[in-house]
């Protein structure tokens, strides 16, 4: 509970520092969707941990979003966070939350991201949440909803996955090998059962060939962030595509 209350008042934050709480209703669920695409894509994809950062998001504008320590939240806000927290974009065959950028649109131009200023003129048009986001972000997205917002971020289990495990944390695995055969296709895919089997440990050691790892069959700590970094790039491409 303490997690997903740190995610709530993060993403409650963030909205009262770059949107108005007197914004039409549907504009600020549309920007709130955007803001937890990102957030949760930051923290699914351990983007920073990836390369070497001990930290999962920042609060710097140039890399994030705005989040301004002790600040006021407005209450219109509030609420419709606490009505879609568990919400988030995504696009078809790509699992990761949607790397939603977007920018105010007044003092940033931003052509291919959500502009915010005209999101609201959208909300004042009539549109709903998901027709402005897909004026922007095109019509194959769609809202997708987390099973469990506290179990972010989806890190390193702790121990080795190998035969004999089971669990999310092999689901997890095995559906990023599985997006990564794709662009290798060396690499068998494997059913997603969360059953670590002798499937998955050949296809393990095939991956580690290619990415010129310990070929042990075994998905250790390296194994880990590898798959994890190699996926969010064959994904990320599948989402410009």
């Amino acid at each position: 509970m303490k997690l997903l209350k740190q995610y709530k008042d993060y993403i409650k934050n963030v909205a009262s520092s770059e949107i108005y709480a007197t914004w039409p209703q549907e504009t600020l669920y549309a920007n709130i969707l955007a803001i937890q695409s990102i957030t949760l894509n930051r923290v699914y994809t351990e983007w920073y941990r990836n390369r070497g950062k001990d930290f999962t998001i920042t609060s710097s504008t140039a890399y994030d979003q705005k989040w301004i320590p002790g600040r006021n939240i407005y209450d219109s806000i509030s609420d419709a966070v606490d009505t879609i927290f568990s919400n988030y974009l995504s696009r078809p065959n790509v699992r990761q939350p949607l790397f939603t950028q977007y920018c105010d649109g007044k003092r940033v131009s931003c052509p291919t991201w959500m502009r915010q200023w005209e999101s609201k003129s959208l909300g004042e048009d009539g549109l709903s949440a998901i027709e402005i986001l897909r004026f922007f972000y095109g019509d194959d997205i769609y809202i997708n909803t987390s099973e469990e917002i506290s179990g972010i971020p989806a890190s390193w289990p702790g121990t080795d996955l190998t035969i004999g495990s089971t669990g999310s944390k092999v689901r997890q695995m095995q559906e990023q090998l599985n997006v990564i055969a794709g662009a290798y296709p060396l690499i068998p895919k494997i059913a997603a059962d969360g059953i670590y089997g002798q499937n998955t440990a050949d296809a393990v050691t095939v991956f580690q060939k290619v990415f010129h790892l310990p070929q042990t069959g075994v998905v250790d700590y390296p194994t880990w962030y590898k798959i994890s970094d190699i996926y969010v790039g064959v994904s990320r491409i599948a989402e410009m595509a």
